[in-house]
């Protein structure tokens, strides 16, 4: 399938039925943390993209294809789901055909939109971010397309929530010396009081980052977050689990369709692909994934991880600055 992937394990969704409705990698943020790499070049422009029918037809078919094995369907993928024009058809459509609950995962950024609110109100849950309480580390966590400021993802988000009548689950994505010291986690605290959600979920990296420096706090740093920014807080931790790969599709292509998405660790991705294959197999077809250019494997805090090729990852160079833009690789090992 094209736009329509899974079921995937998620930490707060359960198994949720994937579904994808921009072109990798198509995002209004350029997040130093970002699974999928770097945003090149950065998109605000709200178009068709996936077509409705298609992603409806498609959806049909996984649901026919797991019928006891969906909690959720989730619009998360290779990039930022409000920049598909009509997302809000598309909910409502699938709204029609699924008796699972429907959640968006959005950066949050153009809720100051009022159609793009309004688009998401038939939505269960939203999962919008926050990763910065102040305007400076906005642009040096989230580095967004210009003329997107924080005071605009604020106002975005407290209209959001008095409009709308599902869950607001706010996301907040700690960096290890960026925006996890006292002060930094009390702005955000002060605008999340202001939003009022009903959950905050406080998330680490925990896949390949497109800088190479980003790290997660410690277990204490966690904890201390989670005080500060409150009851409705809660430390959401990574979870492995078993990731549904096309059985007529060959090695290579479910791998690819799988790591497009989700990025995933050599060792996940090898166990997952041994339940179903030899490993011998598993092993060529990795081997002949890189040669052909259609994978790429990323290194990051002495883990490897498997990506798709067309993602742009920053080289591990020792010393190389924070802040600095850094040279992109081309497929290969990163």
């Amino acid at each position: 399938m094209r736009y329509v992937y899974g079921p995937v394990p998620s930490r707060r969704l359960g198994r949720s039925l994937g579904i994808d409705p921009v072109p990798p990698k198509t995002c209004n943020w350029n997040c130093v943390y970002c699974q999928l790499g770097r945003t090149t070049p950065l998109s605000n422009e709200r178009r068709q993209l996936a077509p409705v029918e298609v992603v409806l037809d498609e959806v049909r078919a996984a649901l026919t294809a797991h019928r006891d094995g969906i909690d959720w369907v989730a619009f998360v993928g290779s990039g930022e789901p409000t920049l598909h024009a009509d997302l809000g058809r598309m909910i409502r459509k699938i709204r029609a055909i699924v008796s699972v609950p429907i959640a968006v995962i959005t950066n949050g950024s153009l809720l100051h939109e009022e159609d793009v609110r309004r688009g998401l109100a038939a939505a269960d849950a939203v999962l919008p971010s926050l990763d910065a309480g102040s305007e400076g580390l906005y642009r040096a966590i989230n580095r967004p397309y210009p003329g997107l400021t924080l005071p605009r993802h604020v106002e975005g988000l407290v209209a959001f929530r008095k409009s709308f009548s599902g869950r607001l689950w706010v996301e907040v994505m700690l960096v290890a010396g960026l925006n996890d010291s006292e002060p930094a986690l009390r702005d955000l605290a002060a605008i999340l009081r202001r939003i009022e959600p009903d959950e905050v979920h406080i998330n680490v990296p925990s896949r390949p980052a497109a800088e190479t420096w980003v790290r997660a706090p410690e277990a204490g740093v966690l904890e201390r977050a989670r005080s500060i920014l409150g009851v409705e807080a809660r430390v959401v931790l990574p979870v492995a689990g078993h990731f549904e790969l096309d059985p007529h599709a060959p090695i290579g292509d479910a791998v690819v369709e799988v790591i497009t998405r989700h990025p995933m660790s050599e060792a996940e991705l090898v166990a997952a692909l041994c339940q179903r294959w030899a490993p011998d197999d598993v092993a060529r077809a990795l081997r002949d994934l890189m040669a052909d250019g259609r994978a790429q494997v990323v290194q990051r805090q002495g883990q490897r991880f498997w990506s798709a090729a067309a993602y742009r990852y920053a080289k591990h160079q020792a010393g190389t600055a924070r802040n600095d833009g850094g040279a992109l690789d081309a497929p290969g090992e990163v």
